[in-house]
């Protein structure tokens, strides 16, 4: 499943394109974080990571702190995250992750986008079910002395059930949602170097489709992800190998 992931998300970045477009949507987790749980990196973990993520997609320093400064202002948006379920066309489950300060705006965009792509719009519960809600992280290359196995059967005390590793032979982690704080603590307490960090939904079942369907599939999938507000799309679709 954490395969399937990654070749989704190399798909994502492609069609991003525009680094801009991946900026804004860093940027604006940045700020709900910092809403959240304060602009001080060293005590709030969340901001933290999401600060590793941004250098990690090669974000300008200065962007970061635009970022957090705009959330300590009293006049900036305030975010909420919201999550749209349904159906997009064969029956495939779509999940769509926001982060909007107009949710009458986002809804209408997604419920448009759904009808326009042969999909519809359903109620909330709909389709949830179907993912499992997972922490994910990247880690850079371990020092030469650490012992691996050791260190995977402490993480599965902290919550990670899944251990993969990327073309390069990095570790990718794969753990609960709610052992997100708790994993990431973990990793940084035994000095290992965190690339980025994230949640996911994964598909607990995945739906074979025609190369025919799934480019239309991609249509609306594409077209989800260009709306400034939408910050993650995840289907049931089988993933191409």
């Amino acid at each position: 499943m954490g395969r399937a992931f990654e070749y989704r998300k190399a798909a994502k970045m492609k069609r991003w394109g525009n680094m801009a477009r991946v900026f804004t949507k860093i940027g604006k987790a940045i700020e709900m974080s910092v809403k959240e749980s304060g602009p001080d990196p060293s005590t709030n973990v969340r901001l933290r990571m999401l600060i590793q993520n941004a250098k990690a997609e090669n974000m300008p320093k200065e962007n970061i702190e635009r970022a957090i400064k705009r959330a300590t202002a009293k006049d900036t948006a305030d975010y909420k995250e919201m999550v749209y379920e349904g159906y997009g066309p064969f029956g495939i489950a779509v999940l769509v992750e926001t982060a909007t300060d107009n949710t009458t705006r986002t809804v209408a965009n997604v419920r448009s986008y759904f009808n326009k792509y042969g999909g519809s719009l359903g109620t909330s519960g709909s389709v949830a079910f179907m993912f499992d809600h997972k922490s994910v992280f990247r880690l850079a290359d371990l020092p030469a002395s650490a012992d691996i196995e050791e260190m995977e059967l402490e993480l599965i005390d902290f919550g990670v059930d899944e251990f993969l590793q990327d073309d390069e032979g990095r570790l990718i982690l794969y753990g609960a949602f709610e052992s997100y704080g708790a994993i990431q603590k973990y990793l940084e307490d035994k000095g290992i170097e965190i690339l980025s960090g994230e949640f996911v939904r994964i598909p607990t079942d995945t739906k074979e489709v025609t190369p025919e369907q799934r480019e239309a599939l991609e249509k609306l999938i594409e077209r989800l992800e260009e709306d400034e507000d939408v910050t993650n799309v995840f289907t049931t679709m089988r993933e191409e190998e």
